[in-house]
């Protein structure tokens, strides 16, 4: 704020600045967090008016992601691994940078070259961070898959964008076991035509006509780093959509705009220094993945997580895992889901009472709302004298529109603050920005993390049809939100899953954060039904190990969810079930739920993660309903 000329000003008037001037914004985020390259001279080329798409940002800059990810001094800690027996191997910036030449020069010799796309189904490991940053080296695009995907998961993902070179795990470790998927990997190689190369990370013994080397052979150990620095929208990575509702959406983003939204995101509002230590439990496949490991560019340490992040032996639950880490690797910066926060808290367990998080600094929380009570949990449990923030954002924007800030008060079940270079608001029926009330979230003016395109024939049109074609002009987000008097957000849920009984939308988050108090409860889902022009409000219960759902628990519940929220959130049929279905990345899908129990055929079952969960839902009845 002193450097951009608003010392002593509000957040809030800077915020106003930096969309009402994007490009001295941007130029000054350039400038602030030092990015290595060459800015050009022209900031942002507004797009045609009456649109958010067609403007262009820093025409004529070169830069490259990699160098700005592999700067600082050789000897500084760059990356630490961990998995489920706690932190582990610990490679320097010296180190990293070796590896990412050596493998560079691999992709090199494999034919290839800027534009191409280098697929990865890997683990969280150093491996694929490495071909990552090789590939980005040489300006290419990095796409990528987690080990636990299936084959045709894989293909509808990666096989989109036919990948040059593939890098491999064929065996993985979660939950205390391998698993071995080089049946699964052959079936995925075969799949794809385009394949000049596979590399295999930590196995072998697939069966395969594509030529295949091992991890430690791929490239010349002596080769030296180089950068080929490339237009500022060079395209960089491929990122997909749940893919719940047809073949996944794949997302193309450009270098520039992710590095230039992570750093800001990083050291403006999560106030990432040199030297601290940042780590997300995350897989390959999620967004946050390459939102963490970007806090290489503020010369952070970044800490990548493996296997399960509460693991299950014959003790029970191991809800200190994470925690541990952090402690052990004096972690400042820590991201996890309300779902985690939901079960470490269930076991009983006080991280802030147990390992010694005197270097910790802040939390964070992203893929679901975080419940008001998580809030006091949190403070009084991990840390009194921490910032923690709520954010909310999305693969499509692979950042946030509501996020953490340093500079302004935690309230209890709110998401900070608006992001900055986010022109933000939400919409009412009217399509008029209403603050305190219920409405859509959208953005009105262009930022520099949109997407460049969606990938393949028609990409354009099928992103325009996503984003725009409800609002033209405006970037409707898809999201039930409310913006509060303090500048702040609430996110009630997707719109897509909003419940609607008496005509009155109604958001799940509120539901969700009652039935998650319940000791006796491990899981729920919440939809809307049709019933007689109307439509009635279904929640179906998950129980705990060896618990069962009683009608005096539904009763219990219903009047928790009357009193927290209000009559209309009030279900009109509960039901027991024996598991929620969640996608690969992790979300709960209530529209399959919903569909299943219509009788509607779900149309990609690849996406999830546990496609079998959604069998009890088709003998669902209102008769058989608590």
């Amino acid at each position: 704020m002193a450097a951009t000329g608003f010392a002593g000003q509000s957040y809030e008037t800077l915020h106003r600045w930096s969309i009402s001037e994007p490009g001295p914004f941007w130029s000054a985020v350039w400038d602030e967090c030092g990015v290595i390259g060459d800015k050009g001279d022209t900031t942002f080329v507004p797009p045609p008016e009456g649109s958010m798409l067609g403007g262009r940002w820093f025409v004529g800059a070169q830069m490259n992601f990699a160098e700005n990810l592999l700067r600082g001094d050789a000897d500084r800690l760059a990356v630490i691994e961990s998995d489920e027996a706690g932190a582990g191997r610990r490679i320097t910036m010296g180190e990293l940078r070796r590896e990412v030449a050596r493998v560079a020069d691999g992709l090199r010799a494999a034919g290839v070259a800027a534009g191409d796309c280098v697929g990865g189904v890997l683990p969280n490991r150093v491996e694929g961070l490495v071909a990552l940053l090789a590939t980005a080296s040489l300006g290419a695009v990095w796409s990528s898959c987690s080990p636990d995907f299936g084959a045709m998961a894989v293909l509808d993902r990666l096989g989109q964008i036919a990948p040059k070179v593939l890098f491999a795990a064929p065996r993985y470790r979660y939950g205390g076991r391998e698993h071995d998927i080089g049946d699964r990997l052959g079936e995925i190689i075969a799949g794809m035509p385009s394949l000049e190369a596979v590399v295999l990370c930590g196995g072998d013994g697939i069966a395969t006509k594509v030529k295949s080397v091992e991890w430690a052979a791929f490239g010349d150990a002596g080769a030296a780093l180089r950068f080929d620095r490339q237009p500022f929208e060079q395209p960089l990575y491929v990122l997909y959509t749940s893919g719940t509702t047809g073949k996944p959406k794949a997302i193309v983003h450009c270098a520039g705009g992710v590095l230039l939204q992570h750093l800001k995101e990083h050291q403006l509002h999560c106030d990432l220094k040199p030297g601290d230590v940042i780590g997300w439990y995350t897989n390959v496949a999620w967004m946050m993945y390459h939102w963490v490991i970007s806090g290489l560019a503020s010369e952070a340490t970044v800490v990548l997580t493996d296997g399960a992040p509460i693991p299950k032996s014959d003790a029970g639950l191991d809800p200190g895992l994470l925690w541990r880490v952090a402690a052990d690797t004096g972690m400042t910066h820590l991201g996890i889901s309300p779902k985690y926060l939901h079960t470490v808290a269930e076991t009983g367990y006080a991280p802030g009472e147990t390992v010694d998080l005197s270097r910790f600094r802040v939390l964070m929380s992203a893929g679901a709302p975080v419940a008001p009570d998580q809030f006091d949990w949190m403070y009084t449990h991990v840390k009194r004298d921490m910032m923690f923030a709520s954010i909310s954002g999305g693969t499509e924007i692979i950042g946030c529109f509501f996020i953490g800030n340093p500079t302004l008060p935690v309230r209890r079940g709110h998401l900070t603050c608006k992001a900055l270079g986010h022109a933000v608001a939400v919409l009412d029926s009217r399509n008029v920005p209403v603050i305190g009330r219920k409405g859509e979230l959208v953005c009105t003016e262009p930022f520099p993390s949109m997407p460049l395109t969606f990938w393949g024939e028609g990409g354009a049109a099928r992103y325009f049809d996503t984003y725009f074609a409800q609002r033209p002009g405006i970037w409707t987000h898809g999201d039930l939100a409310e913006e509060t008097i303090h500048g702040a957000g609430i996110i009630y849920g997707r719109t897509d899953t909003t419940l609607k009984p008496g005509g009155v939308r109604i958001g799940t988050s509120e539901i969700y954060a009652t039935v998650e108090r319940f000791a006796e409860i491990a899981d729920c889902l919440v939809f809307g039904a049709p019933v007689g022009g109307d439509e009635e409000i279904v929640l179906c219960l998950q129980a705990t190990e060896n618990g069962a759902i009683s009608a005096d628990l539904a009763a219990r519940i219903r009047k928790a969810i009357r009193e927290a929220a209000s009559p209309r959130h009030v279900p009109h049929r509960i039901h027991a079930i024996p598991a929620v279905p969640y996608t690969l990345n992790g979300k709960r899908v209530e529209g399959a739920a919903r569909s299943s129990m219509l009788g509607i055929a779900v149309k990609n079952l690849d996406s999830l993660s546990n496609p079998e969960a959604l069998e009890a839902f088709r003998t669902l009845s209102r008769d058989s309903a608590l």
